[in-house]
């Protein structure tokens, strides 16, 4: 029987990303996004409810991501559920259910960079048209 583990999200970045390396040297970067969730309570007030998510990225996307994503930016992410667990110097026993990320996108347009002026038409001498 076929099983299937994975997540869609759109929300906005919590943290700045932070890149690492394997010790083999493949990149990872690591970043909290933050989903919204509207309803209106029993008692007819308009709530909102937060839920944080830790996104792992790999490779060229570790990369991207790394040089690309901004605390507040708004982003789409696609992936798996991936539960780690470990135990801490104190003894005691951690798990976390982290996002493995297989995309990644960018839903904020960044600013570009500003282009440099060209000559108006006035300021063009007609000896340098190319028609």
């Amino acid at each position: 029987m076929a099983s299937l583990n994975r997540v869609m999200l759109i929300g906005n970045v919590g943290t700045e990303p932070e890149m690492r390396f394997t010790p083999s040297g493949n990149p990872v970067t690591s970043f909290r996004l933050a989903t919204n969730r509207f309803y209106t309570g029993p008692d007819g007030e308009r709530k909102q409810e937060t839920e944080w998510f830790t996104i792992v990225a790999w490779k060229k996307q570790a990369e991207s991501c790394n040089q690309f994503l901004t605390k507040g930016q708004r982003v789409y992410v696609e992936g798996r559920l991936q539960t780690r667990s470990w135990e801490g110097q104190d003894g005691q026993k951690h798990s976390r259910v982290e996002v493995v990320a297989n995309r990644v996108l960018f839903l904020d347009r960044q600013p570009l960079a500003a282009l440099p002026e060209e000559p108006t038409a006035e300021e063009v001498e007609p000896e340098n048209l190319p028609f």
